[in-house]
């Protein structure tokens, strides 16, 4: 642990539940791995729902408090926030880069895209607004307060380990509302150091709580039966989603859910082909493929399909994997074996179907690799919709090219996903830039660009990608009870 978690004891003491760090009621505790060479990293407490229900008991008790607190005392714990994780970045990428296994750089930029979120909305706390509503008779006013809908219960993802906790727990908190957080198994050390920055902060004791547990079932469980907890809010596949959701509806708690995604990559003849396969190669491969707006479909008109496939084998061949700790490695490891399983499945399927493997297709097994899980950039053409990458989310580095002739096929294609949440066109055509936008069902489109998200943006899905957005004003609109009051004169 950083030398900022100076006021916690030498035990294993990873849950903070009412401002103090306490081990597991239990006494049990998991070790956490490095997904490089799968060495233990450190351990942490493995929580159960007796941890659970004493969590959302703190909350609960914090929220009668909490709530009351005007949004500038909000922002101003939210600014100490800010300030302290950027003091602190470079500790939480390295962190970052060993649990959860992306390259140093990257790690440096999702704590900054964290830090954002804090910033963020410690200004939107401010801009709370009500409103007040003409009534029919004269001696009669309407007018709508905003209030938190109360305790929340987050669950938060491996693959952005700090980002996807600050972008739950800061418009929560924002919007006066107390929370529980259950990170992923994978990674509860870069929760924990997230949490230490808040303690660190001065928030008040019970505002935020966090329970980490290598058996995600039994806390998610007491945090959904629970009706103290009034609005879900989880990042992680859409399968899991689906579950939580039904759950959640037995108590009819407020639900967000960003959930999985089967991006389409669309690059027109008319865009530059060099430009759209560096673009490509940059989104593709970050953290591994593992990412929900990964690009996974990439469609290619005709005629382009050659000088884009040039460009873009000869960078994904360059690609160095290893430790992201090493500063030449632009790949890092996928997160566990049942990801590794997947990649293999999927290439093995292709290629049986006739798909080509132009370059990578296996695990990588070099001497300073086999203690992680590596698999190589790949590269597919000749893929068809009877491949099972054509239809399922990869999470990988496998590239699938399925060439196109003409617009409308290629928007068919692109639409033909029960998910919906990012898709990509390259053109050079604004007015194809606008038909093909406004006719693609995503909740995300980058135009000509890879990076279409930012903390003052909202993210969010359609389909089966996901309720509700995170980010821009819309985030914190999710934490927020519209109320009504009627006043006779």
């Amino acid at each position: 642990m950083s030398a900022e978690n100076s006021d916690r004891s030498s035990a294993v003491t990873t849950i903070y539940i009412d401002g103090a760090w306490r081990a597991a009621t239990s006494g049990q505790e998991f070790d956490v791995l490095d997904p490089a060479d799968g060495s233990v990293l450190g351990t942490a407490s493995d929580g159960a729902a007796a941890d659970a229900r004493q969590a959302v008991d703190a909350a609960t008790a914090a929220f009668a408090t909490w709530s009351r607190t005007t949004a500038y005392e909000r922002a101003a714990h939210l600014e100490r926030a800010h300030a302290l994780m950027l003091e602190r970045a470079e500790d939480l990428a390295l962190l970052m880069t060993k649990e959860q296994g992306k390259p140093l750089k990257a790690a440096r930029n999702e704590v900054r895209y964290a830090a954002d979120f804090l910033g963020w909305y410690a200004e939107e706390a401010k801009r709370v607004y009500g409103a007040t509503i003409p009534s029919s008779r004269a001696d009669h006013r309407f007018m709508t307060m905003r209030q938190p809908v109360g305790v929340v219960a987050a669950i938060t993802p491996w693959n952005y380990p700090i980002s996807m906790i600050t972008r739950k727990v800061a418009p929560a908190i924002a919007a006066g509302c107390t929370i529980v957080l259950k990170p992923a198994e994978q990674t509860p050390l870069c929760a924990v150091a997230v949490f230490q920055v808040l303690h660190d902060a001065g928030v008040p004791a019970g505002v935020v709580n966090l329970v980490t547990t290598s058996e995600p079932g039994a806390v998610g469980d007491t945090l959904l039966d629970s009706p103290a907890v009034r609005k879900l809010t989880f990042t992680g596949s859409t399968e899991v989603g689906m579950a939580l959701n039904a759950k959640a509806a037995r108590t009819v708690k407020r639900v967000s859910l960003e959930l999985g995604g089967h991006a389409p990559f669309l690059v027109f003849g008319d865009a530059d082909p060099r430009r759209a396969a560096k673009g490509l190669g940059l989104v593709k491969f970050l953290n591994t493929g593992q990412a929900c707006i990964s690009p996974n479909r990439i469609f290619v008109q005709r005629e382009l399909v050659d000088d884009f496939l040039d460009v873009l084998v000869e960078r994904v061949a360059a690609m160095k994997a290893g430790s992201g700790l090493d500063k030449d490695v632009t790949i890092g490891p996928l997160i566990d074996a049942a990801a590794m399983a997947k990649m293999r499945r999927q290439v093995a399927n292709a290629v049986e179907h006739g798909a080509k493997v132009l370059t990578g297709g296996e695990r990588l097994t070099d001497p300073h690799l086999t203690g992680g899980q590596f698999f190589a950039p790949t590269v597919l053409t000749g893929v068809t919709p009877a491949m099972d990458v054509y239809y399922e989310e990869t999470f990988g580095p496998i590239v699938p090219v399925i060439a196109f002739d003409d617009e409308d096929e290629v928007i068919a294609m692109a639409n033909d996903t029960a998910y919906g949440l990012a898709a990509y066109v390259y053109t050079g055509n604004l007015s194809r830039a606008f038909r093909v936008t406004e006719q693609l069902r995503f909740g995300i489109v980058g135009i000509n660009d890879i990076n279409p998200t930012s903390a003052a943006a909202p993210f969010g899905g359609t389909k089966h990608s996901g309720l509700g957005r995170e980010g821009g004003p819309q985030g914190i609109e999710e934490y927020l009870d519209t109320k009504l009051v009627g006043i006779s004169l």
